[in-house]
């Protein structure tokens, strides 16, 4: 598996910072080539399953998750989701954490990810690549609006 971390603080409350990285189909302007939608019923709950679908056309591949934690901050206070990834070719979790930090947030991003058949010796190479995606699109999410 490849684990890597994306943290970052922002002036935003906790609540502003869990609306925008929870508002799930928000993520498809964020991360490139990648369109985010929402199978369940909102609003978001354990067992919500969010599906992004990466690719151009028909090539690509589909990344179903399934919302396993949902623990949103109460006034201004932490909040933790997790999500298990279902797929058959993207493998692993992501977990969204925020927490009051001075007159901010303090959000930490961390993913296990695998892509199915693709040998361990890029495990450092898919780190390095989603660190960068990743951070790319916390600063997109949160600079929104």
């Amino acid at each position: 598996m490849s684990a890597f971390v994306v943290e970052c603080r922002t002036e935003l409350p906790p609540g502003e910072v869990w609306r925008r990285l929870t508002a799930w189909e928000r993520h498809s302007g964020s991360v490139p080539l990648t369109r985010v939608t929402v199978r369940t019923s909102l609003p978001t709950c354990v067992g919500t399953v969010v599906v992004a679908r990466t690719g151009v056309g028909p090539a690509g591949f589909t990344d179903p998750m399934r919302v396993t934690v949902w623990e949103p901050p109460d006034e201004g206070g932490e909040g933790r989701c997790r999500l298990e990834k279902t797929g058959r070719v993207v493998l692993g979790w992501a977990e969204i954490e925020v927490r009051p930090d001075g007159a901010g947030t303090y959000v930490r991003w961390h993913e296990d990810l695998r892509v199915r058949g693709l040998p361990r010796a890029f495990d450092g190479l898919t780190r390095a690549a989603s660190r960068t995606l990743f951070r790319r699109a916390l600063t997109t999410l949160l600079a929104e609006d």
